[in-house]
């Protein structure tokens, strides 16, 4: 009887980060430049890793494979946003400036 629900819940798990996984690769194509662009990416593709290694762990059930994925979790919680920084980084000292907020849409000066 618990198995159904354990499934349910693994998959809904699993769906939230593919939802995130999308909202992602929708960011890399809508936003403006490359550093809103790589902030999306590394943010959401963190969220999205994490809710579908959670999915899989409760589809998985309690088992070695569980802690396998809860360490790989945590590889990718301390790593992916490591990574984002350091690109960025890279980006900025290599010349790459973001883009400009227009004169309109800033506040004003006092």
């Amino acid at each position: 009887m618990m198995d159904w629900a354990v499934d349910i819940v693994g998959w809904a798990f699993i769906l939230i980060g593919c939802f995130f996984a999308i909202v992602g690769a929708l960011g890399l194509l809508r936003l403006p430049d490359v550093y809103t662009r790589v902030h999306s990416a590394g943010v959401v593709d963190t969220v999205a890793a994490a809710f579908m290694l959670i999915g899989f762990s409760f589809y998985a059930g309690f088992s070695l494979v569980t802690v396998k994925l809860l360490l790989i979790l945590a590889f990718i919680f301390f790593t992916s946003p490591t990574a984002t920084n350091a690109l960025a980084n890279a980006m900025y000292s290599q010349g790459i400036k973001p883009a400009l907020v227009d004169e309109e849409e800033s506040p004003s000066k006092p």
